[in-house]
């Protein structure tokens, strides 16, 4: 049984990291690559926060420079996806 577990912590840090880099080479939201990915946003908002920090801290300030640019047009996108819908209309 240990060895699954080892399996497993190595799947997931493998991931963590592909993620990781996704998100940092197309400046993914957390959204986006929850679709890309297959996975909740809660999944890969814990990958990118949590977990990348104990497998590779620098890797993990690149991240979170891309989410914190996100966060901060979070607001504009909203705006703008609204005025399309209603655009559109």
């Amino acid at each position: 049984m240990g060895n699954f577990s080892v399996y497993k912590n190595r799947q997931i840090e493998e991931r963590v990291v592909e993620i990781a880099h996704y998100i940092i080479n197309n400046k993914a939201t957390v959204r986006s690559a929850a679709k890309q990915f297959g996975l909740s946003k809660s999944t890969i908002h814990k990958d990118v926060s949590e977990r990348i920090l104990h497998i590779n801290p620098s890797l993990a300030e690149q991240v979170r420079k891309v989410l914190d640019v996100n966060k901060s047009e979070r607001h504009i996108r909203g705006g703008m996806a609204t005025r399309e819908k209603y655009l559109h209309q």
